[in-house]
């Protein structure tokens, strides 16, 4: 990662009421996070979700997308 400082984890409750992790890093970061054909990605949301019994999703976002995401764009 080139800028692992700028990543931030949030947990929060979606509109159907699932818990959702969300994952923001920089943009240059963002396809290491997601990896070769979302591989890491996948890995991430399979190792959460069986630790969490299948409840929780997880959501990866650059920050650029989630700055436009809070500003209601």
């Amino acid at each position: 990662m080139q800028k692992p400082e700028s990543v931030t984890v949030e947990l929060f409750i979606d509109e159907t009421a699932q818990p959702v992790i969300e994952l923001v890093v920089d943009p240059e970061d963002i396809g290491k996070v997601i990896g070769r054909s979302g591989r890491v990605a996948q890995a991430l949301r399979t190792v959460v979700r069986a630790t969490a019994e299948g409840r929780v999703a997880v959501d990866i976002l650059d920050s650029e997308e989630a700055a436009q995401d809070s500003d209601g764009e």
